[in-house]
């Protein structure tokens, strides 16, 4: 979703045509409520058949479009139960993945190399491989709270503080995928990116959520682990900060990794987004070696894990190029989501 999109849902473009837009979009939302409550009422009364597995199945998801910080959660959660010697499998349905895999499988299998990712739209047949083939110990949905074909033991749930309900819309005049109310499904919600808003903002996430269910609520930072290039350099977190940096990126909330630069203490003076999920083409890419090249001399570019597994270059323009790999770090109600996390293995649900 671009910048002018975002622009217009969260009322940031005034005047007469942009309220007539957001009017004919909240039109349009009445009838995406509408086929999502029929939906979740199939499910909810038996109507549609859950399936179900041999083995655990935890699911990570959000009720919005666009970035809460879900591959660091399946990251983390894939290395909780690794450290457990369980076997995990992730399966993901696979977003822009039509000509090869997308970019979180890209990320994922680079960071978690002893961990399989399959995808495909229907989970429940990526299950039953896991299960028949792969041998797994528990599986790890990623991007999944709306996948209800498949039993889950447990439903993780992230809400980015940052915009925790898309601009208070369904689709398409926000970005929120089902109504607030439907955190009545979930056994545990994260709130991600909590250092880059208020205390007084957190608290009111929290009421929110506890006024629609009683859950564990955990709150979690996505802080930069390192800077990495597609050589397999490594450099820390402090190393740019002298230098002036122009980032770009591709992804559902493009304003969260600028607010991070910022808060890195980085000198930003250029910035490019692209929508999420985006495939550079060849002509994206001599866009953006163009752009660079009217860069200081000394400057570096930088840009997401996500988009540089999707670049595979080292320079653009003559200036290095960098990618600021991210780790979910838990900050309260770690233990009570741990807790969880080893409940959901010990179940063993029956197969149907």
């Amino acid at each position: 979703m671009n910048d002018a999109y975002h622009a217009l849902i969260s009322g940031q473009r005034n005047g007469f045509m942009p309220a007539l837009q957001r009017a004919g979009l909240r039109g349009l939302s009445w009838g995406y409520r509408l086929a999502v409550s029929l939906r979740n009422l199939a499910f909810d009364r038996g109507w549609k058949h859950v399936h179900r597995v041999a083995i655990p199945v935890v699911s990570v998801g959000n009720l919005t479009t666009g970035g809460t910080g879900k591959t660091p959660c399946v990251e983390y959660i894939a290395h909780f139960y690794r450290e457990m010697d369980l076997q995990v499998a992730l399966l993901s349905r696979g977003y822009g993945s039509e000509v090869g895999r997308n970019d979180e499988a890209m990320v994922l299998e680079e960071n978690l190399p002893d961990v399989p990712h399959l995808q495909n739209p229907d989970r429940v047949q990526l299950a039953q491989t896991a299960v028949e083939e792969l041998e797994s110990d528990v599986l790890v949905l990623d991007d999944a709270f709306q996948h209800r074909r498949l039993h889950r033991d447990l439903d993780v749930v992230l809400i980015d503080a940052t915009n925790p309900w898309g601009h208070g819309y369904l689709l398409p005049r926000g970005l929120l995928r089902e109504p607030i109310g439907s955190l009545k499904r979930a056994d545990a919600v994260i709130i991600t990116r909590c250092d880059l808003v208020s205390p007084e903002v957190l608290q009111t996430i929290r009421k929110t959520v506890t006024r629609i269910k009683l859950v564990p609520i955990s709150e979690a930072t996505h802080k930069p682990a390192n800077w990495r290039n597609t050589g397999g350099n490594e450099l820390a977190v402090e190393a740019l900060r002298d230098r002036p940096v122009a980032g770009f990126c591709g992804l559902g909330n493009p304003e969260a990794f600028r607010r991070t630069l910022v808060m890195l203490g980085l000198n930003v003076i250029a910035w490019r987004v692209y929508p999420d999920h985006h495939a550079y083409s060849r002509d994206d890419i001599e866009e953006l070696r163009g752009w660079a090249r009217q860069l200081p001399t000394d400057a570096v570019v930088v840009t997401t894990q996500k988009d540089l597994v999707k670049i595979r270059l080292d320079r653009l323009g003559e200036r290095d190029l960098w990618a600021l790999r991210i780790a979910m770090k838990l900050t309260s109600g770690q233990e009570a989501l741990e807790e969880l996390l080893r409940k959901a293995v010990k179940q063993n649900p029956l197969a149907v």
